[in-house]
């Protein structure tokens, strides 16, 4: 079973980046497109942004597009994802997920998830 390990969350404020990293000590991430999804308090999960299993498309959602990139290395079973320009509406729980088919931005397309990890953007 993939069991995806998110790290990088923090406290930051408005205007300044974080890099998030999500490690897969168990199993190759080779065979998944890989996504970040996060959660705020009293609201759902949300897309944030997905990429392709050998990394040659990428996705994101309009809120993010421009200030965030996601990257992945195969080879360290590692996701990552380059945040810049932080608004405090990006704080939120952020989770590393990995799936087979389906949307890439619908939460059931991913079967398995990492913990989370937190982003507070400060104003």
């Amino acid at each position: 079973q993939v069991q995806p390990v998110e790290s990088g969350g923090g406290l930051v404020q408005a205007g300044g980046s974080l890099t998030l990293s999500c490690v897969d000590s168990g199993r190759s991430i080779s065979p998944f497109r890989m996504a970040w999804f996060r959660q705020a308090p009293g609201k759902e999960r949300e897309f944030v942004a997905a990429i392709s299993r050998i990394g040659f498309s990428t996705y994101y959602s309009d809120s993010v597009q421009g200030r965030f990139t996601i990257s992945r290395d195969n080879a360290k079973n590692s996701l990552y994802l380059q945040m810049n320009s932080l608004k405090p509406e990006d704080t939120a729980v952020y989770f590393c997920a990995a799936g087979q088919g389906g949307n890439y931005d619908h939460v059931r397309a991913y079967h398995y998830w990492g913990q989370g990890t937190q982003v507070t953007v400060s104003s």
